[in-house]
């Protein structure tokens, strides 16, 4: 078993940031994706705030390790699995390697249904 890989922090990414690239990579208006991106964080939140765990490709595996309510706060502690991506220098997008066929389509080759 080898040792977690330490990584440098980059800066925080804030929600007026998240809109933006939202915006770029969807191509949307921006009075468009903003509610979206707010309503998909909310939920996001109400989920962990009831101790689901979150299973949401590309972004991946969420677990719960633990909860601490503090007086002005409740901490969730959560362990995040991502698949391995392989990220292709000529446009910049992660794609999943072949051998991850669930993330890539959701069709069986053929010869592969069994």
């Amino acid at each position: 078993m080898t040792a977690p890989t330490p990584m440098v922090s980059a800066p925080e990414l804030k929600k007026k940031d998240l809109i933006d690239r939202v915006v770029a990579a969807s191509g949307v208006k921006k009075r468009d994706a903003k509610p979206a991106v707010e309503a998909t964080l909310a939920v996001l939140g109400e989920a962990l705030s009831e101790g689901r765990d979150l299973n949401l490709p590309p972004l991946g595996k969420t677990k719960i390790n633990n909860v601490k309510d503090k007086a002005n706060a409740r901490v969730l502690n959560l362990r995040l699995r991502r698949p391995t991506r392989m990220i292709h220098e000529t446009d910049g997008k992660e794609t999943a390697p072949e051998s991850d066929k669930s993330t890539t389509s959701p069709l069986a080759d053929r010869g592969e249904d069994g």
